[in-house]
């Protein structure tokens, strides 16, 4: 069996996640760009994880309908990463909308009830210029304000849906990964539909991914088949998904990587939350670190060794560094130290997070824990003081305050 679920159950009554020192509970905060090509301010909405330290940098994903989806993209990557491992924790980037079917159509069509009216039939067909716009004014905005790498993820839904495939078809350099949910590739008569058909999946994609998330929206006599038979308007949009899905799966070329899925009990609405967690199971599914659970409880197992290399091998993949989050390297730490009783290899990695981490007052404080349980005061007292150093509010304060007056 699998540990890390079982791991986190143990270790749960001697770990504490240090929280901020404040009655706030903030997720993010709200940025803006004046973009030129646009002509206009755009808000942002921007999720930072808490910083490891000044060179610790994340993989950021870009969040079309920002504010919409900007809580439950944050909470599902919160959760998965950190001590599930599941995921790396990343910078969210919110794009909020000023004029939604300008930014997210591909093109301009006629008016078309009841999918389309006067209103949305002028203002749409902007969707070139909007990836314009993130190309060559917010990722690099992102990359001089925030602590981002250079691994990107674009995600949408409906007509973000319809945007992110635009964007893997015709830039699709600009990120790694790309998730559709329910995309609205009927617009203009299949247009997406009918290119994808035409682009060559060349090396362009190599090492790139797609998940398409298809939600049920036909009638309730269907099912999948019957439904590709049907020709009325009602049934548009989850024909041209299914199509495209066919497409994809049937690609000789292989250089996308790429998943779809239906999801026959959610609809239109309810499907978000449900993709957005299968497609980072899919995104990162060479990223969870599976070890045996004897592994943990055997001292003799190179259990450390087996992290590091792991991590050698996922940072070759990813194209850049990638480490342990301190936080995993620290229950593993307390799981050791608490319950196993291992000390010096605790200790090990407790010097494993200082070394990836070496601005963390954390790392710092567990280490000098450990130091203090031994009867290595000297040591705990140097830990403490390095913890301190690097953060004034760090526990170690009132630690350093009980040894130095006994």
């Amino acid at each position: 069996m699998k540990t890390l679920q079982i791991l986190c159950l143990l270790i749960s009554t001697v770990f504490t996640i240090n929280a901020q020192n404040s009655n706030d509970i903030i997720i993010g905060k709200i940025d803006s760009i004046n973009s030129s090509i646009l002509s206009e301010e755009r808000k942002l909405w921007v999720h930072v994880p808490a910083n490891e330290g000044s060179n610790k940098k994340y993989p950021v994903v870009y969040l079309l309908d920002g504010d919409y989806n900007f809580h439950y993209v944050v909470g599902a990557i919160h959760q998965l990463s950190g001590t599930l491992n599941i995921c790396p924790k990343m910078i969210v980037v919110g794009i909020p909308n000023t004029n939604r079917t300008r930014d997210l159509t591909p093109s301009k069509v006629e008016m078309d009830p009841p999918f389309t009216d006067s209103i949305m039939a002028a203002n749409s067909g902007g969707g070139n210029k909007f990836i314009s716009f993130i190309e060559k004014e917010l990722i690099p905005y992102i990359s001089s304000n925030y602590p981002a790498d250079s691994y990107r993820m674009l995600i949408g839904h409906s007509f973000g849906g319809l945007a992110v495939i635009n964007t893997l078809i015709e830039k699709p350099e600009l990120f790694n990964t790309y998730l559709a949910i329910d995309p609205s590739l009927s617009w203009d008569n299949n247009l997406l539909l009918n290119k994808i058909k035409s682009t060559p999946l060349d090396e362009k994609y190599s090492n790139k991914k797609l998940f398409l998330a298809i939600a049920n929206t036909m009638g309730k006599d269907m099912d999948t088949l019957t439904v590709q038979k049907d020709t009325t308007k009602m049934t548009a949009h989850i024909r041209a998904n299914l199509s495209f899905h066919s497409i994809l799966s049937k690609n000789p070329a292989k250089n996308l990587r790429y998943k779809g899925k239906y999801y026959e009990k959610e609809d239109h609405m309810s499907v978000p939350l449900v993709a957005e967690y299968d497609a980072l199971r899919f995104f990162f599914e060479t990223f969870q670190l599976n070890i045996e659970l004897e592994d943990y409880f055997n001292p003799d197992s190179p259990i450390l060794d087996k992290i590091k290399n792991h991590y050698k091998q996922l940072s070759k993949e990813f194209g850049s560094e990638l480490k342990p989050d301190e936080e995993y390297i620290d229950v593993l730490g307390g799981l050791i130290r608490n319950r196993l009783r291992q000390f010096e290899r605790a200790e090990q990695f407790f010097k494993y997070n200082i070394e990836n981490y070496p601005e963390s007052s954390n790392a710092y404080n567990s280490l000098g824990d450990l130091y203090l349980e031994i009867g290595d005061k000297a040591k705990a007292i140097e830990n403490y003081e390095k913890s301190v150093s690097l953060n004034k509010n760090s526990p170690s304060k009132d630690k350093l305050k009980v040894l130095k007056s006994e």
